[in-house]
């Protein structure tokens, strides 16, 4: 069992609800893991929580 399978995800506040791209971020200590909402089993990527705080400042100066 993954040690992911018990973390609560959230789905993208920017994600639509007409099935179009979604992602969904799931958080640990010290840890954030992103997947895609419409095949969750599909796999994880793990960051990280300087990495995501990196990645949601480089965003939001795009």
């Amino acid at each position: 069992m993954s040690v992911w399978s018990a973390v609560p995800f959230r789905k993208s506040s920017r994600s639509g609800t007409n099935g179009g791209n979604c992602v969904e971020v799931g958080f640990r200590p010290g840890l954030v893991a992103v997947r895609d909402s419409k095949c969750p089993a599909s796999g994880l990527v793990v960051l990280s929580a300087s990495a995501w705080a990196g990645l949601l400042a480089t965003a939001a100066r795009s």
